[in-house]
């Protein structure tokens, strides 16, 4: 099987209009499965934020590698809704890996409205890579309604000089400068030197100003 994933950060922010911070790191591999362990410089910036540990992991010191996967894999939706399909086309997620807790984990950013966590997936420029991102920014920039629409093909360009991410990636509509690729998303853009990338707009949330922007990113050959 094609690997598609690096690793998945645990992220957490205190709100919608403050940054996402690195608070763990999910890895795999073939001889210890699925582990999880904090990462201190992010635990140490987050809880001066109010942050508190993942109610199932609760101690920052200690690499966890029993039922990791199990649990997170709680956060993903019944596979036995009625719109399962629409699920996943959203998600971008490979109909021969539906069944991978990991890829879907990873795919879907495990996002619930009850807690600020996201799992954010590092991910190898590899062809026929595809993944849901979203725009960043938007709360800064107070963007009108309509800026932006369901279908527009955004232009990117790689910010390597933003003084907050190294990795950043700078999104553009007609020249308009309309937000950011999500953080870590964001390092697959400068990681390949062989692969272009789309990117568009697969979903919008407005109400007078623009709230907030999804996006399809898929890798296209020169």
């Amino acid at each position: 099987m094609k690997r598609y994933i690096k690793y998945i950060y645990l992220v957490w922010r205190r709100g919608r209009n403050d940054s996402r911070i690195k608070v763990g790191k999910i890895t795999r591999n073939q001889t210890e499965g699925v582990r999880f362990e904090y990462i201190s410089e992010g635990v140490k910036e987050a809880l001066g934020k109010g942050f508190n540990m993942y109610p199932d992991f609760p101690n920052p010191d200690v690499v966890y590698k029993n039922n990791v996967l199990e649990t997170f894999a709680q956060r993903l939706t019944n596979t036995e809704r009625a719109d399962i399909q629409k699920y996943y086309d959203y998600w971008e997620i490979l109909p021969s890996l539906k069944d991978n807790k990991y890829y879907v984990l990873a795919q879907t950013q495990g996002l619930l409205s009850t807690d600020n966590f996201e799992f954010i997936a590092e991910y190898f420029p590899v062809k026929g890579l595809n993944f849901t991102s979203e725009v960043c920014g938007l709360t800064r920039r107070q963007l009108p309604s309509g800026t932006l629409e369901k279908g527009d093909i955004l232009e990117w360009k790689l910010d390597k000089k933003n003084p907050y991410n190294r990795y950043a990636v700078q999104l553009f509509k007609g020249g308009v400068d309309v937000g950011y690729v999500k953080t870590i998303h964001s390092k697959v853009f400068h990681d390949s030197k062989y692969k272009r990338f789309k990117v568009t707009v697969k979903s919008v949330e407005q109400n007078g100003h623009l709230n907030r922007a999804f996006i399809a990113v898929t890798t296209i050959d020169k």
